[in-house]
């Protein structure tokens, strides 16, 4: 499955996600190619959405759009809703200040915004957004200050009742007043955040983020109110169906499709639901076999682009076993990444590279290897730390205190990729005395239900970046705010004072030569907290039909929903 970076998003693409808080997708360079993962000069696209020109895209027509879960938070800011499943549906619903092209490069969605600048930094950094007066959210209310103030204050984290995913930037702010009028905010900040423009999307409205009860529940199973080129239409839960619809009274460029369909099944039953001509795009994930399957799917394609995102393991530090910092290590280096990268990502045309950086991919400016000796499969050292923190060897499995070192390595049903890499390391910890055992659970379930709330030891899935490599993933390694009883985003829920600080001043550096090591200097402490294990830059795969224009493997490009279609 998959996670949003710092707003994590859940797409599953052969494994479930997240995705990250901030906006974007993933990187490269303009039109198309650039060096591979492993910087050998390999032509990877930045993105391949089999982009078209507006005038070249028939009107009308349904989209089957598949879904590898079925989301029932739509609050896309709340800890539940951080899905990458959630954000396919929503981008197309709600408002996104800032839009990002193939480069990453940041620009102003006119849509929402006419401009936005910074406009003072001494004494303190102060950012003047002007709205667009047109845009306004399906009530007919005017999407105005209010709004923006209103989710300052839901998402600064200075009252813990509001489960949201991440603070990041908004607990930087200030203040957030009225400028001259109803559509200017004038953001200021007690500190720095060179990432201003991850800020404020999805934009919610003040409803919305009016108080605890209604940011955690108000979105809950319903799309209540929306500010985009669709609208929220219906839920089937029993068919697994979300619908959304062309909204005529949208201000902008208006949307192609009729509709969009949402069907929302598990991995292995999407692929075959794509083949059988049930589904126009779905995505596929780093799963050869899968792959095989939908390029052979007649009248359709593959589109593959870089991205940064990543597949990895998150371990628990919560759980009684893991709670000390030795054994992580040892059991992370009992884990051989290689073996698991080459069996994921054989036959699906992309470099075989271990990812040894927790914000940069390698296909990223800044990326280096902060790994160290902890990156290196190393079996023997493992059984040396779990002798050293007392787990000793009593027949094939070590125990401590009369117990067994037993962990849970919790996997969505139907992603077959997961299940592949647990008997991977169910077999590699077994030689250092490590029992893991399998626990397949619903996918529906696999986030809210298990690794939110820590019912797991070690759990797999991708996490989907955006152009913000800090910004984007600060809350996956922040530490808890109150002594452990809420760690929000963080599934690993360990952290620790100094990477706090290291990451805060990476957030601050407004100069990005001096940001890139100010991050890689909390990486490396990361390293040595044993949150998250990565394991490799994953490859988008997205299969559709050959027809789509302007959707597929998107990288760091921001869709325009109103702009796919099918082509004349």
């Amino acid at each position: 499955m998959k996670a949003s970076r710092l707003a994590l998003a859940a797409v599953l693409t052969g494994s479930l996600a997240l995705a990250g808080c901030g906006g974007g997708g993933s990187g490269g360079s303009a039109g198309g190619s650039g060096a591979g993962p492993s910087g050998d000069g390999a032509a990877i696209k930045a993105f391949d959405i089999n982009l078209q020109p507006r005038e070249q895209v028939r009107d009308g027509g349904t989209l089957r759009w598949g879904l590898n879960e079925f989301p029932s938070q739509w609050n896309r800011n709340h800890v539940d809703g951080n899905l990458l499943m959630a954000s396919v549906v929503s981008n197309a619903l709600l408002p996104w200040p800032f839009r990002s092209n193939e480069k990453a490069e940041i620009s102003v969605n006119p849509d929402y915004l006419v401009d936005a600048k910074i406009t003072g930094s001494d004494p303190k950094q102060v950012v003047t957004y002007t709205l667009n007066p047109k845009a306004k959210w399906s009530t007919g209310d005017p999407i105005t200050w209010e709004d923006y103030a209103a989710q300052w204050k839901a998402l600064n984290g200075r009252d813990t009742a509001f489960r949201i995913v991440s603070p990041t930037g908004y607990q930087d702010i200030e203040s957030v007043t009225k400028g001259k009028d109803d559509y200017e905010v004038v953001v200021t900040f007690a500190r720095p955040f060179a990432d201003w423009q991850s800020l404020f999307g999805p934009l919610l409205p003040k409803s919305a983020n009016g108080s605890p009860e209604a940011f955690n529940t108000g979105w809950l199973n319903k799309i209540p109110v929306t500010a985009g080129p669709f609208a929220f239409k219906a839920f089937d839960q029993t068919a697994k169906t979300i619908t959304i619809v062309r909204d005529d009274t949208w201000w902008g460029d208006r949307a192609k499709l009729d509709q969009i369909i949402y069907r929302a099944s598990e991995q292995d039953s999407l692929i075959g639901a794509f083949g059988n001509g049930e589904l126009d795009i779905t995505d596929v994930g780093p799963s050869a076999p899968d792959y095989a399957r939908a390029r052979s799917t007649s009248g359709a394609e593959v589109r593959q682009a870089a991205g940064p995102d990543f597949r990895h393991f998150t371990f628990n530090g919560s759980s009684e076993p893991l709670k000390d910092v030795n054994v992580r290590q040892a059991i992370q280096l009992g884990i051989n990444r290689q073996a698991i990268a080459q069996s994921d990502l054989q036959g699906l045309d992309w470099p075989i590279t271990l990812l040894n950086n927790h914000f940069f991919m390698n296909t990223q400016e800044g990326y280096q290897d902060n790994a160290g000796e902890l990156g290196v499969y190393n079996p023997e050292k493992a059984k040396q730390m779990l002798d050293a923190a007392g787990w000793k060897l009593v027949g094939g499995v070590r125990q401590k205190d009369g117990k067994p070192l037993e962990l849970r390595f919790v996997v969505p049903t139907g992603v077959q990729l997961s299940k592949s890499e647990g008997e991977l390391a169910q077999n590699m910890l077994a030689q250092i005395g490590v029992k893991l055992t399998l626990k397949a659970v619903p996918s529906d379930d696999f986030f809210t239900k298990y690794v939110i709330p820590g019912n797991f030891d070690i759990t797999p899935f991708a996490y989907i970046g955006t152009p913000y490599p800090v910004s984007s993933s600060y809350g996956i390694y922040v530490n808890s705010p109150d002594g452990g009883k809420t760690w929000n985003a963080n599934f690993g829920r360990t952290g620790s004072a100094a990477i706090d600080a290291a990451m805060q001043k990476a957030g601050s550096a407004l100069d990005p030569a001096r940001a890139r090591t100010e991050t890689n200097q909390a990486d490396k402490l990361i390293w040595q907290e044993v949150n998250v294990l990565p394991l490799y830059q994953r490859p988008q795969n997205v299969a559709t039909k050959a027809n789509l224009a302007n959707a597929g493997a998107r990288g760091f490009y921001d869709l325009r929903y109103q702009d796919i279609g099918f082509t004349k």
